[in-house]
């Protein structure tokens, strides 16, 4: 029997295995068996929080995570990009959701400038090739800034570990989701797959991870 300690080894293992093979064969143009693993990958990371007691924070966690898992899938078809967009931006809302209920909402004017101030400046240089997709940027920028400004709330409240890891990954994800936006609206660029995907799944890793170690501790 795997002991609480040792399940998410065993299931981080499990998920850069995939994800390393998923990344693999997206690069060398395999779409079968990326199209199998890349959603495998994101359910492996969820499992974390599977058999987990239900609390609120694993709840809204996990819905976060299942919007992630059902955007992974739309983004897989080019022309369902608006719709995976939809699908991260409801996720994006369920995971401030999550860090709010968790830990409070958290004003802190200098995390707020820092980053709605580089999503600003992303935005304005992207809007001359955005066409009809600026609307639904604009909106995705605003959300995720603010997603990622709470969770590196829950951090600035509470430095234990787990939150220090929601705060990298949080940073992750702005930075995953802003290589999606260079490499769409810019210029395709050299081993996007393995720098978009390989920070995506570690953020939301990250998430998981964190989310497990906390909830494991307030019932433990």
């Amino acid at each position: 029997m795997v002991t609480t300690l040792k399940r998410p080894f065993f299931i981080n293992l499990l998920c850069l295995v995939s994800a390393s093979l998923a990344i693999y064969f997206e690069m060398v143009g395999n779409r079968e068996i990326y199209v199998f693993l890349k959603p495998l990958t994101t359910i492996l990371i969820m499992s974390h929080l599977f058999f987990l007691p239900n609390t609120s924070f694993r709840s809204g966690i996990l819905a976060a995570l299942f919007f992630c898992l059902v955007g992974d899938v739309l983004l897989l078809f080019e022309s369902y990009f608006v719709y995976g967009l939809a699908t991260f931006l409801v996720g994006h809302v369920l995971f401030a959701l999550a860090f709010i209920k968790h830990k409070g909402f958290y004003l802190h004017w200098g995390s707020f400038v820092a980053l709605f101030g580089i999503a600003t400046a992303l935005f304005f240089w992207l809007k001359p090739d955005l066409g009809a997709f600026m609307v639904p940027v604009a909106l995705y920028v605003l959300l995720i800034s603010f997603m990622a400004w709470q969770g590196i709330g829950t951090f600035l409240r509470d430095r234990a570990k787990p939150y220090r890891w929601i705060a990298v990954a949080v940073l992750l994800f702005m930075f995953s989701d802003t290589m999606i936006a260079i490499a769409k609206f810019k210029s395709p660029f050299y081993l996007s797959s393995l720098v978009i995907l390989g920070t995506y799944w570690l953020s939301i890793a990250l998430i998981a991870n964190a989310t497990y170690h906390v909830v494991t501790k307030e019932k433990g």
